[in-house]
């Protein structure tokens, strides 16, 4: 009952330190054929040396196909995957790859506002890239804690994109600092809103957006990672695959996939924390209760579908369609 994702093999090219706790990893096929084409915004599952799996964006320009090029913070409360990159992985190693997917696309737009923080900004650098190729009207708001931790400043000063780009380090003078009530004040009549970084960047900037009348479905976001749940409260309850009829019991602190591993129902998860969408499964009766980033607020009112490696019931059964 598990999923299939198509991978590839590929080798480290290139692994360069980008900035203070950020390298960069270049990827090319092991038989020099063209990569799998993709969009501004993609990102692909690396299979991370210890057996874990991690998204990364890709932050190379989408009209390469000879490379994929991610980054990397290391994360002093990575579950692995940081520090597995950064300590295990090295120019001329083998890794395994999915093939790219894209959950963050750019839509056609007459004004863009990118808003990256931190590492957040691999997929908006993609982004901007593109959007500077085509004569696009936009601009990209950088923000980081030092110049000494931003990655790229280099590549950016040089591209087509500089002129678009603004980049605010909090330990800068005021007058380069972010004011993001007045860069989200002017609303044109067809902007959209891109933001990627930590989830507290991500819910200031969103949040901010709300109260200023964005409408929510030009806001589009991308979550590294899940904030904290509080699990205080959960309790057991109980899941029927819909193809057997057989029932279990989830209890309190075991996440549906991990309860129903052990009897031979595997769902193929990725992140495990509700960011990437790897593990989406249709709900066919049950009330859930979402504790995921990746669907969207009517999504989730509509309960049709739900992440299982996160998500948990509010109703005394689920019924999964696996």
């Amino acid at each position: 009952m598990s999923g299939a994702q198509d991978t590839l093999q590929v080798r480290v090219v290139r692994k360069q330190l980008e900035a203070e706790g950020i390298a960069s990893f270049e990827l090319a096929r092991t038989d020099g054929a063209p990569l799998p084409a993709f969009s501004a915004g993609s990102h692909i599952d690396v299979h991370v040396p210890g057996g874990i799996t991690r998204q990364y964006s890709l932050c190379n320009s989408a009209s390469e196909q000879h490379r994929y090029r991610i980054a990397v913070l290391r994360d002093a409360a990575s579950r692995g995957g940081s520090v597995g990159m950064h300590d295990a992985v090295h120019e001329g190693d083998l890794l395994t790859i999915s093939t790219p997917r894209n959950h963050f696309a750019l839509h056609p737009a007459q004004r863009t506002l990118l808003l990256a923080g931190g590492i957040g900004v691999t997929p908006l650098l993609c982004m901007a890239e593109r959007l500077a190729n085509t004569g696009a009207d936009f601009t990209l708001h950088y923000c980081t804690r030092s110049v000494a931790r931003t990655a790229f400043s280099q590549e950016i000063a040089a591209s087509a994109m500089a002129p678009h780009v603004e980049i605010h380090t909090d330990d800068g003078d005021a007058a380069q600092k972010l004011d993001l009530m007045a860069v989200l004040a002017d609303i044109a009549p067809d902007a959209r809103l891109y933001v990627c970084g930590p989830a507290g960047f991500i819910d200031h900037v969103v949040n901010t957006a709300k109260n200023l009348g964005w409408p929510a479905d030009r806001v589009h976001l991308e979550y590294f990672g899940a904030p904290a749940q509080d699990t205080s409260g959960d309790g057991p309850f109980e899941v029927r695959i819909a193809s057997t009829g057989s029932t279990y019991t989830i209890p309190a602190g075991i996440s549906i996939v991990d309860a129903l591993r052990p009897h031979g129902v595997d769902i193929m998860t990725s992140c495990e924390q509700g960011v990437c969408g790897t593990c989406l499964t249709r709900v066919l009766e049950g009330d859930v209760d979402h504790r995921d980033m990746y669907l969207t607020d009517e999504e989730k009112a509509v309960s049709e579908q739900c992440l299982p490696c996160c998500s948990r019931a509010k109703s005394a059964l689920l019924v999964l369609d696996l």
